[in-house]
């Protein structure tokens, strides 16, 4: 059994680390590398070479590999590198690059997109939106930390007193939640929002202010703790309150995302402008086309005195660790479908996890999102209804 691990042209993150290197030969892998794939996550060829793997350029790594690891989707030079039944599997991008699809499947290689990992509890090692989505949240804060021209805690000094920052998050999904808590460990005053009604027990245990309309809030959770539509006039409180709280506010962070469309608009320009003087907006969902208006596509911009972060790729901060979680959540997939006795690849096709990935499967596309047939698990993100409000979610690559 050969993997093959790519080096990505935008994406400083690597899909295997020495660390996983060293595992995956345990499986009866042998793993080879492309030339400089992990140099900017901070692995050199030679940390991978001491774990038994080889290096080399793309066409040698690809040649005769089972398994083909990525950061991103692969060039059409790499595809066609690949073997036919060669397993694709990485951060597809399977809605913004649904094209890729009929690629793949005329390639001849089996897809799998880990976006699209169901959320049951045998997959959470495998979650990489989730892990992705942990060091997003967190790096947002610090970001912000940077930008802005104050201090973050509230500092008793002989000179007087310097008031806390005022942090509001806007979302508790995986990102919003890890952004709460490092808003706190800084020493900032946090408050959140989010359309579900749950959401406020998690975001008041981590110290944080849940900011909602009582009447929208017992009425925006539907079945499963999915979103439910508001009524126009709960929708307007919702916006009017969140509104008047940004005015008091130094810090926002937003990671409002729907899957396989644009991600929706919940700051408007008025919104921001509203802040306090010299204040700073993170937008997370900037890959989507962002929850915040104006910009016109630009990862920094100023909109009255309040700075705006849209960046396209914020992990791009924290190459070393994405990888670290990236990988790890890789290598338990690809235990999944990895015979340990025969140490071969061995592929459970009706197996939950890996019908809500597969993408693609000798030549057809087969997952109903994309046009195939229907998988056993449905959309492992929360779903959201086309009136619906919007479902606070958080996406790896956000």
């Amino acid at each position: 059994m050969k993997i093959a691990v790519l080096k990505a042209k935008k994406d400083p993150r690597v899909g295997a680390t020495p660390e996983t290197v060293k595992k995956l030969a345990a499986l009866g892998a042998e793993v080879s590398i492309e030339t400089g794939a992990g140099e900017a996550a901070g692995f050199s060829d030679a940390a991978y070479q001491e774990m038994g793997a080889s290096t080399g350029e793309a066409e040698s790594v690809l040649s005769g590999a089972d398994i083909v690891v990525v950061s991103s989707p692969p060039g059409k030079s790499k595809l066609a590198s690949m073997g036919r039944g060669a397993k694709l599997i990485g951060l597809l991008d399977p809605w913004e690059e649904q094209e890729r699809l009929a690629d793949y499947a005329g390639a001849g290689v089996d897809a799998f997109a880990m976006e699209l990992l169901p959320r049951i509890t045998r997959a959470q090692s495998m979650d990489v939106l989730s892990s992705q989505a942990n060091l997003a949240g967190y790096k947002a804060v610090v970001d912000a930390a940077h930008e802005y021209g104050r201090a973050f805690p509230m500092m008793m000094t002989a000179a007087g007193t310097v008031a806390p920052a005022k942090v509001f998050v806007m979302g508790a999904g995986v990102a919003g939640l890890q952004a709460i808590a490092t808003a706190k460990r800084l020493g900032a005053v946090v408050s959140a929002t989010d359309v579900r009604a749950a959401a406020g027990e998690q975001v008041e245990s981590l110290g944080g202010t849940f900011i909602f309309v009582k009447e929208a809030m017992e009425e925006g959770e539907g079945k499963g703790g999915y979103a439910k539509e508001l009524t126009p006039e709960q929708q307007q409180a919702q916006k009017d309150l969140v509104a008047e709280h940004l005015k008091k506010m130094d810090i926002v962070i937003t990671t409002a995302l729907i899957p396989g469309r644009p991600a929706p608009k919940l700051l408007t320009t008025e919104m921001v402008t509203s802040m306090r003087p010299g204040g700073v907006v993170v937008d997370l969902a900037a890959p989507r086309g962002g929850n915040v208006e104006g910009g016109d596509g630009e990862e920094a911009f100023t909109l009255g005195a309040t700075k705006v972060l849209a960046p396209k790729n914020i992990l791009a901060g924290l190459p070393g660790e994405a990888s670290n979680l990236y990988a790890r959540n890789l290598l338990n997939f690809i235990t999944l479908i990895t015979d340990k006795e025969e140490k071969q690849v061995a592929v459970d096709w009706e197996d939950e996890i890996v019908r809500g990935i597969a993408l693609t499967r000798d030549g057809q596309i087969v997952h109903e999102q994309f046009g195939g047939s229907p998988p056993i698990q449905s959309l492992p993100v929360e779903e959201v209804a086309e009136d619906s409000e919007p479902e606070i979610i958080d996406e790896g690559d956000a």
